[in-house]
């Protein structure tokens, strides 16, 4: 009796380990993971509110789909574990649709795109095409770190930042050569009188499939609404409206 309570207790163990494919209840709460650190796509203002253009399309997207909304504020690497588990419903926080993460989740259609850019001093000697002895910032697990990892870290310092700020802060200060990630949130950045004596270096790389919202890879239903209502904001002028609010050019 004891042995057979072991091994119970052993299995439902191992089963708690496993992500759970739970289907959200899309006449309720959705409930949308967002990491709150990379404006201007999603940040906080001064009373602790959620601001910005993926926040925005958010808003949007569920109006079109007369569905109730709940952000939850998850930290970049915990975004798709939480998504898997059931603690959120879907992801709109600039997340790059590529290979790698479609066999954990599932994506809609792009409602952005972007490119990957090196970021430098204007006095700087930095070469993109040259990175020995370099020193580079970058945040982890995204897809800029994953391209550093391979074409550049036997010969160059990958220095990781899990805040774009402190990736800012640290060029700012000459810890880094460079720091290399997302053209767009670099481009707002390089707007703003912390970023006037810097700018790109070199050309961009298209590096992934778009920016999309990720969702449980069973729960069809929600991935048909959202990309339903990506064609409605799309068709009817809203998604312009909030992207010539932050970008004077297209991103779509």
């Amino acid at each position: 009796m004891k042995g057979k309570f072991l091994a119970g207790s052993l299995l439902l163990l191992a089963l708690s380990l496993v992500p759970v494919q739970v289907t959200a209840e899309h006449n309720g709460l959705l409930r949308i993971g967002v990491d709150p650190g990379y404006p201007p796509f999603s940040d906080v203002d001064e009373t602790g509110k959620l601001k910005g253009f993926d926040i925005e399309i958010a808003l949007l997207l569920c109006a079109a789909m007369h569905v109730e909304w709940e952000f939850v504020q998850v930290e970049w690497k915990g975004l798709i574990p939480q998504l898997r588990i059931g603690n959120i419903d879907a992801i709109i926080s600039s997340m790059s649709i590529t290979e790698e993460r479609r066999e954990r989740v599932a994506f809609t259609n792009r409602y952005y795109s972007n490119i990957v850019r090196f970021v430098a001093h204007k006095d700087s000697s930095f070469d993109p095409n040259n990175l020995e002895g370099r020193i580079i910032g970058v945040a982890p697990a995204t897809v800029s770190s994953d391209w550093l990892e391979k074409n550049a870290a036997d010969i160059a310092t990958i220095k990781h930042f899990t805040e774009q700020g402190s990736g800012f802060e640290a060029l700012r200060n000459g810890e880094v050569d460079a720091i290399f990630g997302d053209g767009l949130g670099y481009w707002h950045w390089l707007q703003s009188p912390e970023g006037a004596d810097f700018t790109f270096a070199g050309d961009g790389y298209r590096i992934d499939e778009g920016i999309g919202i990720a969702v449980r890879k069973n729960d069809e239903e929600l991935l048909k609404k959202l990309n339903q209502a990506l064609d409605t904001i799309l068709a009817d002028g809203t998604y312009a409206t909030v992207n010539e609010r932050y970008f004077p050019f297209s991103i779509y």
